[in-house]
This record gives C-alpha cells, sequence and structure tokens, in this order.
C-alpha cells in the first residue's frame, strides 16, 4: 500500500505534538491529473470515511479514499528539506512514469 519514511513519520509526529492532537493521521488522496499529472492533496484526519483504506506506517495511520488507493500503491511519503525548494513531503510514486 503506502508507507512513510523515516524522516516523513517523525515530522508529522511532532506536528501532531505542535498542534495538541497526538491522534491526528494523515490523509492522502490524488486530485487533478491535467496535463502536469498526478497531484496530491495532504491533511490531517482522525475519522474513517467509508470505503477509506487505512494502514499504520511507522506509527502514523494513514487514510486513502477508494477512488485514490490504486494510484498510490507501492508510494511512499518522505520529507525532504533542500535549499533550493525548502522542505515539505514528497511522494515517490511507482505508479507515475
Amino acid at each position: 500500500m503506502i508507507t512513510l519514511s523515516e524522516t516523513a513519520a517523525k515530522k508529522v509526529m511532532d506536528l501532531r505534538l505542535e498542534e495538541g492532537k497526538p491522534e491526528w493521521g494523515l490523509r492522502i488522496r490524488v486530485v487533478g491529473g491535467g496535463c502536469s499529472g498526478m497531484s496530491y492533496d495532504l491533511g490531517w484526519e482522525d475519522q474513517v470515511a467509508e470505503g477509506d483504506n487505512v494502514v499504520e506506517s511507522r506509527g502514523v495511520k494513514v487514510y486513502v479514499d477508494k477512488q485514490s488507493t490504486p494510484y498510490l500503491a507501492g508510494s511512499e511519503i518522505d520529507f525532504v528539506e533542500n535549499s533550493m525548494m525548502g522542505a515539505g513531503f514528497e511522494i515517490k510514486n511507482p505508479n507515475v512514469k
């Protein structure tokens, strides 16, 4: 399904504590598709919606809606920091060519 790198899991855990919401998980969904390919929407979640797939990776629950599941199979969420682009979550998706 989908996994988090050690760096991403630590960042999620740190952010949850900063927000005072240690029970939150991460919701990811595929949006759009247009000429630039797949885009992703990441946000906080603490409720399972009907049809969701929920996986736990490195102590973090990841919620994926039914429509996004096939597009995210085998993906990894990482947290990267670089001097040019700043810092943020990155999706490494083997389904994107």
